[in-house]
């Protein structure tokens, strides 16, 4: 089955170049580009991709705004950012919006397609690089968010959803806490459905809200 990508970003060069690796992946195929956060959000409505690969920085509509109104409105697209190491600053606010993972723009192709084909497949895509700064930029709030109380969390799925918020992987998890990778997964399936998140970025988010996660980490 072929996913099918909207490339969103206001250079054309950067268009270009991406469609040229997607385009050589059999699996890929990119249906449309935008060069502004309203056309991206107009083309995910009208096409139904499978991701939008989106640029935070762009002229009008910025990325995190396209990102939030195609999360929540009636398209069934899934998001991925594309985003520089001085974004810093847009990485809490893209995955509040709704953004399923991160694309950096330097990263090898491979990588570039495997992140494609993993938020394409319905799962979130955070690397502990990225963790990382968005707890330096967390930290660095003079006024956190209000902590929600955790509500019909035991203390295993507390230790898990403090393992995910660190970055880590379900295998590393499991090897952390001593489970198989399966129990795991059941583990992260309650904790989505206890904390009405929508995906492991939204989990991550959620242990920083709670102060499961500490810049130390």
């Amino acid at each position: 089955m072929t996913m099918r990508i909207i490339l969103a970003d206001d250079q054309p060069l950067v268009r270009a170049a991406l469609q040229m690796v997607i385009t050589d992946a059999p699996d890929l195929d990119v249906v449309a580009e935008a060069g502004t956060g309203t056309e991206a959000v107009k083309l995910a409505e009208e096409l139904q991709p499978d991701v939008v690969v989106m640029d935070i920085r762009m002229p009008g509509m910025d990325g995190i705004e396209a990102t939030r109104l195609i999360t929540t409105g009636p398209s069934t697209a899934r998001v991925l950012m594309l985003t520089t190491f001085d974004d810093d600053d847009y990485v809490y606010g893209a995955l509040r919006a709704g953004a399923s993972g991160f694309l950096v723009k330097d990263m090898a192709l491979d990588d570039i397609l495997a992140a494609i084909r993993i938020v394409a497949a319905g799962e979130a895509l955070i690397a502990p690089s990225v963790t990382r700064r968005l707890i330096a930029e967390f930290a660095s709030r003079p006024t956190p968010p209000e902590r929600r109380a955790i509500e019909g969390i035991t203390e295993r799925e507390r230790e898990v959803l403090t393992l995910v918020g660190r970055g880590m992987s379900n295998t590393e998890i499991a090897a952390e806490l001593f489970l198989s990778v399966t129990t795991v997964k059941t583990y992260l399936t309650r904790l989505l459905a206890k904390l009405g998140a929508r995906d492991r970025v939204h989990l991550v988010i959620i242990a920083y809200e709670f102060g499961l996660v500490a810049p130390s980490h």
